[in-house]
């Protein structure tokens, strides 16, 4: 059955593909914020021929949203288009999507590396954040309902909310943004973001988190790919629990907090995290975006408790932070942390 909706899927992507002229000369590179291992910089991006108009103004219509949003999935991406930076040529995916690894050399901190393409005049600005060297936590977070409103735990609501939003009125959770602020400055933990949307929803959510001053940070997203590895198989928490071990595998010296939602799977994908990092995997923090937590939930919760992590949930963050510093100085068992 999966074979049969992929190879139906594949034949309509040629004919939208030949529809709209997408397969051309390569034009635009779309940068991704890439990261950093000890010893190599990851400059990510995405080849296309032409980026569809993303401005947004307020009082726009929601059909204008509509329109915006659909026009981020008919993408023009250039598969095997070359790409230039640092000295290194690249080819991108049959999706238009690089990677150029770049020797660290001890840099640190938020880099910008020039990028190019063969005949197209320019360069396009890449950024790449590489923790300085430290003891302190990473945080890694997810972003629907849990830092940015969406309602993914409903299908319908979180549809209309994505399809009908724009950069200007899409709502992040303040004490989402607070908690990640104050663990930015005070405790100097590095944020990172894994999510299940697509690398389509990229520029939009960079727009979302700047309007709301979100901390910047790596986003690992999801690549909504044809080929039969991605296509359907590659589920919510199969990505997530991938991005985990890759940022835990870039920073071996980093114990981590992840942060998450009861809405979807992420108490399940904490909990496989932490059943294999062990320690390193420090606090769970979750949000409780629907009227109660489902009964696999609380399980998986009470389980990363037995396991001693510290796992706080509730409808708001408000507190966390106190709670959360307190016990990472004191490294103490955690303590009682109710229901």
């Amino acid at each position: 059955m999966t074979g049969t909706i992929h190879r139906t899927v594949l034949r309509l992507e040629a004919l939208v593909a030949r529809r709209f002229s997408l397969k051309r000369t390569p034009r635009v590179i779309e940068p991704f914020i890439g990261y950093a291992s000890e010893d190599v910089l990851f400059v990510q991006g995405r080849v296309h021929s032409k980026l569809r108009d993303s401005e947004t103004r307020f009082g726009q219509s929601r059909i204008a949203n509509l329109r915006q949003m659909l026009g981020m999935f008919l993408t023009s991406e250039v598969p095997g288009a070359e790409v230039h930076c640092a000295g290194q040529t690249v080819r991108a995916d049959e999706e238009g999507y690089f990677r150029v690894d770049i020797p660290r050399d001890g840099a640190q901190g938020w880099l910008l590396f020039d990028a190019s393409l063969p005949g197209i005049e320019g360069q396009f600005a890449c950024p790449v954040f590489a923790p300085p060297p430290g003891d302190p936590p990473m945080v890694i977070s997810d972003i629907d309902d849990t830092i940015m409103k969406t309602g993914a735990y409903s299908l319908l609501k979180n549809l209309w909310t994505s399809l009908t939003g724009n950069p200007l009125t899409r709502q992040v959770f303040p004490d989402g943004a607070v908690l990640l602020d104050r663990l930015n400055r005070e405790q100097e933990c590095p944020v990172f973001y894994v999510s299940s949307s697509p690398w389509n929803l990229f520029r939009f959510l960079e727009a979302v988190f700047d309007r709301n001053a979100v901390v910047p940070g790596p986003m690992f997203l999801r690549d909504l790919g044809l080929d039969e590895a991605k296509f359907v198989t590659d589920g919510h928490g199969d990505h997530k629990g991938r991005a985990i071990d890759t940022i835990l595998g870039a920073n071996p010296s980093r114990d981590a907090i992840l942060i998450g939602d009861t809405g979807q799977e992420d108490a399940k994908v904490y909990l496989d995290a932490s059943e294999r990092h062990g320690d390193r995997i420090r606090a769970v923090i979750l949000r409780t975006p629907g009227a109660s937590i489902e009964r696999d939930s609380l399980r998986n919760i009470e389980a990363l408790r037995q396991r001693g992590v510290l796992t706080l949930c509730g409808r708001s963050f408000a507190g966390f932070h106190e709670t959360l510093t307190a016990y990472l100085s004191a490294d103490d068992p955690p303590p009682d942390q109710g229901a």
